[in-house]
């Protein structure tokens, strides 16, 4: 994580949306694919984490839609779970409507098997069974036309919008004729999804992926109704209900909102031709709830939304997936732990991942000690590999590394002490550092001997944030050598993958702050004048990142 990144203030009472319609920016067509094709995966590592821990059970079922589970004449009701789960709503359904025969589905795997070894778990009422109702027929499980309501709990928020009508027609396939589709998921305006949309983790109109790799739409009343109708299937009841949900633990009340609707599979008699009538019915209950909710807003029972809290506020942590990752520069051979790059537009924490920009850094330090040799050396934005300050170590005076977020700098001291020798161990120092903060500057700068600042300070990508360039240059200006010297200036150099934060606006903060650009080279695109060509001189380096947009910049005051 960039050290110069503002963490949301807690100690707000209230957060609401501002419902903007504005675009985000948008994830890579590689990533948005990735996520496509990975989406069993992330619900899979999902259910491992929490298993059936996270969400609550749906108690609130009965009292929204109890009349529908009741058969007429001792008949008896078959229900279809699509997206079950941990069982969160057909467990709650079996316990209440004893005439029920339940079929749920999930495409993890994990999820199903979690719903046969729940404790009221029945063959004989209940079939669970993995299907991915995006590409598998559900009447491979079940007999078409055999079920007479279909449970949709936020869950076709997680299917990218391309496929929703597949989803609806598989669904079509298995349901009576005049049997209902009931369906609760998230609506357009949800605070989740403006925070969603500022953090860059956009996929396509109101599509964004989440801070664990599974993703969400948030629909509108016009969006669901048209989806619906397209695929045969006629409005009887739609709403969205608006209510201010409380996190004791982040003294948060937010406002969240979520879409409710009742949907038939034939024309009904009862829906007004333009069918305003029923929207206006559930207008007057969205007014009742957002006032019940004011005098009872503990209870989040009748709300499906609690994971976006640590989603929205950093809460989840993803350590448990860390792997060992091998790192070979010339002379060096490191083992790693940190978090793949499949949670690049998702982990709250970036330094617990390894950029090309520290890879090719790392790379030309080995290939070119002179670099750092006998330097005091600072790196700024470590976080959790540290293999730049640790190749910096071999032929620097010493290197002190850097990162502003705590759970980064454990795992760093981590990598540092089971990858270096003991007498290299020395040379490298480990400290916090939050750009800008005052008491973290003075500590780091004392490391420097007599006051003095560091000969070079190194950042890899550690400028994406537009935010946070200003806080960097500011940093690197308080700590960075002054001693004019014609043989040996200290340098500031940063090396970056193009991405927010243009080229322009990094010289503009830097020139503010009293350096000057010396030299630079973009991959494939610009060479250096000369002292970074230098680096690449003999060596193989470039070729390992021909195809990515790498930059380095090098700064003198």
């Amino acid at each position: 994580m960039a050290a110069g990144e503002q963490q949301p203030q807690l100690g707000a009472t209230r957060v609401s949306s501002s419902s903007s319609t504005g675009s985000g920016r948008l994830v890579t067509p590689f990533w948005k694919e990735k996520y496509e094709r990975d989406a069993r995966r992330y619900w899979d590592i999902f259910y491992k984490r929490h298993e059936d821990k996270f969400f609550k059970d749906r108690h609130y079922l009965d009292k929204e839609w109890g009349k529908y589970f009741e058969g007429q004449d001792g008949e008896k009701m078959v229900l279809l779970e699509v997206g079950c789960g941990a069982g969160n709503t057909i467990f709650p359904l079996l316990s209440t409507f004893p005439d029920i025969f339940v079929h749920a589905c999930d495409f993890s795997p994990r999820a199903v098997d979690l719903v046969k070894k729940h404790k009221d778990f029945r063959p004989d009422r209940l079939n669970a069974f993995v299907c991915d109702i995006t590409s598998e027929q559900l009447t491979e499980n079940m007999e078409p036309s055999s079920a007479d309501i279909v449970t949709m709990i936020f869950v076709l928020s997680a299917v990218a919008p391309d496929k929703m009508p597949l989803v609806l027609q598989n669904v079509r396939s298995v349901l009576k004729h005049g049997g209902r589709v009931l369906f609760r998921d998230y609506a357009f305006g949800d605070l989740a999804q403006e925070r969603l949309m500022s953090k860059g983790q956009q996929i396509s109109g109101n599509f964004y992926v989440r801070g664990d790799g599974t993703r969400a739409y948030y629909f509108s009343n016009e969006y669901l109704v048209d989806l619906f109708s397209k695929c045969g299937f006629t409005l009887e009841e739609i709403c969205v209900h608006n209510k201010q949900v409380e996190n004791r633990s982040l003294d948060l009340v937010m406002n969240r909102n979520w879409i409710q609707a009742t949907f038939t599979l034939d024309s009904s008699d009862s829906q007004s031709l333009n069918g305003q009538h029923d929207l206006h019915v559930c207008e007057g209950k969205e007014n009742k709830l957002v006032a019940d909710s004011s005098k009872n807003k503990s209870s989040n029972e009748e709300i499906d939304l609690s994971e976006d809290f640590c989603n929205m506020f950093g809460t989840s942590h993803n350590l448990n997936e860390v792997q060992i990752i091998a790192i070979k520069a010339k002379g060096h051979d490191f083992k790693i732990k940190m978090l793949t790059k499949e949670y690049q537009h998702t982990c709250k924490l970036t330094g617990l991942m390894l950029w090309e920009s520290a890879q090719l850094m790392c790379s030309l330090l080995a290939e070119n000690p002179s670099i750092v040799a006998g330097k005091r050396v600072l790196e700024l934005g470590c976080g959790s590999a540290g293999i730049c300050s640790m190749v910096a170590a071999s032929s620097a005076q010493f290197v002190v590394a850097t990162d502003g977020d705590a759970e980064s700098l454990d795992l760093l001291r981590q990598n540092i002490s089971s990858n270096l020798e003991p007498n290299l161990l020395n040379r490298i120092m480990i400290r916090k550092l939050f750009w800008g903060n005052k008491d973290d500057l003075r500590e780091v700068r004392k490391l420097s001997g007599n006051d003095t600042g560091f000969d070079c300070i190194i950042g890899t990508d550690v400028t994406y944030n537009p935010d946070a360039v200003l806080p960097l240059f500011k940093t690197a200006r308080e700590l960075i050598s002054d001693k004019a010297n014609e043989d040996a200036r200290a340098a500031f150099i940063l090396s970056y993958i193009q991405r927010r934060v243009d080229e322009n606006s990094i010289l503009s903060n830097a020139m503010a702050q009293g350096f000057r650009l010396v030299d630079k080279w973009i991959n494939g695109v610009h060479d250096s004048n000369g002292i970074i060509s230098s680096w690449f001189s003999g060596n193989d380096v470039c070729s390992a990142y021909r195809n990515t947009t790498l930059s380095i910049l090098y700064f003198e005051l």
